[in-house]
């Protein structure tokens, strides 16, 4: 095993390889997100936990790159309480509103990027 699959990120991506979004938390049970190895401000002890993957858009943008369709950003609370920047996808990217009920899906990623996770609208197939 090398040092980046030892580390809190390697940790994270073998997560979202199985298709789970993980998260840690504090020893307080505060949740943390991005990945760390120690906790923020206190620098004690953290847990890895699975979150149930639904979440809410916070806000969201559309990106327009010169040949290529409009890309979606937005920002998602995590119903275990933390927040992540992704994307929505399976709608159109203007008809992603802030307020939206999500869930999570594991983008498998390719030879030049890891997995990372999306959402889709929630109750979307």
């Amino acid at each position: 095993m090398n040092l980046a699959e030892q580390s809190p990120l390697g940790t994270y991506i073998e997560h979202i390889r199985k298709g789970e979004l993980a998260y840690q938390v504090t020893e307080d049970g505060k949740p943390v997100f991005y990945p760390r190895a120690v906790a923020p401000q206190t620098g004690g002890k953290l847990e890895w936990r699975v979150s149930k993957g639904l979440g809410t858009v916070y806000s969201t943008t559309t990106m327009h790159f010169k040949g290529e369709a409009p890309l979606n950003v937005a920002l998602i609370d995590m119903d275990e309480g933390f927040r992540l920047m992704s994307r929505v996808e399976g709608i159109a990217s203007m008809d992603v509103k802030i307020g939206m009920r999500v869930k999570f899906k594991a983008h498998p990623g390719d030879e030049k990027q890891q997995p990372y996770p999306v959402f889709t609208p929630e109750g979307a197939k």
